[in-house]
């Protein structure tokens, strides 16, 4: 098992990043379930386990620019290809340091929730914890390389009122590690704004490649 995933966030979460030297690295995965690219200001990271040199090939067949290659739709397509995986989207990686003391907002942790949030979380995630307030839900959960993530989700009938930034800065006190990360889609701005007025500071982007759902069952037709 590689840490260097692991470390190289711990670093960005201190604010020490990567040399914005234009280059592309290659990094073992931490686990067989966490893999994907991570772009810092004109410095990219590919964590998967391939070949370097079939990466640097498949980069420089973008024709893009290459600080923004490792994020080309052409480059992320053959990396998904060749591994087997599958992505939802490029999102926005934000972090926060914790917060000492318990959150201001009243929240009541709830331990199965029937909420599609809840689900995903259990899929990417691990020792999952949820809370709800009004309106709202909370979710914290390891996921990538180990890192506390949170997710939010505020109801339409409860928008307008500061519940989502009020849950993204109780996930700074219940975070139980030194920093708590967050990932939004770039296009979802209300909710890039939640959590940066909650104190969430941006720090680059990632593309994370999960593993492929298992096919259907298929039977031959008989039963035995």
């Amino acid at each position: 098992m590689s840490d260097e995933l692991a470390e190289l966030l711990r670093a960005a979460a201190r604010g020490d990043f990567p040399p914005p030297d234009g280059g592309t690295r290659v990094i073992a995965q931490p686990n067989g379930r966490d893999a994907g690219v991570f772009a810092f200001t004109a410095h990219s990271v590919v964590c998967a386990d391939e070949d370097p040199a079939w990466v640097r090939e498949r980069l420089a067949a973008t024709g893009a620019d290459p600080l923004a290659a490792a994020m080309h739709p052409v480059f992320l397509a053959a990396l998904l290809a060749r591994t087997g995986r599958v992505m939802d989207c490029v999102d926005l990686v934000s972090v926060a340091d914790a917060l000492p003391g318990v959150p201001g907002l009243a929240l009541r942790e709830i331990e199965d929730p029937d909420h599609p949030r809840v689900a995903r979380a259990r899929a990417y995630r691990d020792e999952v914890r949820v809370w709800e307030a009004g309106g709202g839900l909370l979710v914290l959960g390891r996921g990538v390389a180990g890192r506390w993530e949170a997710a939010i989700e505020v109801d339409e009938e409860a928008r307008g009122r500061g519940l989502g930034p009020a849950l993204a800065l109780a996930a700074r006190h219940l975070a139980p590690d030194s920093a708590v990360w967050a990932q939004q889609s770039p296009g979802n701005a209300r909710s890039v704004r939640a959590f940066q007025k909650a104190g969430f500071r941006p720090v680059g982007s990632e593309a994370l490649l999960s593993a492929a759902p298992p096919p259907p069952v298929r039977t031959s037709g008989h039963v035995g």
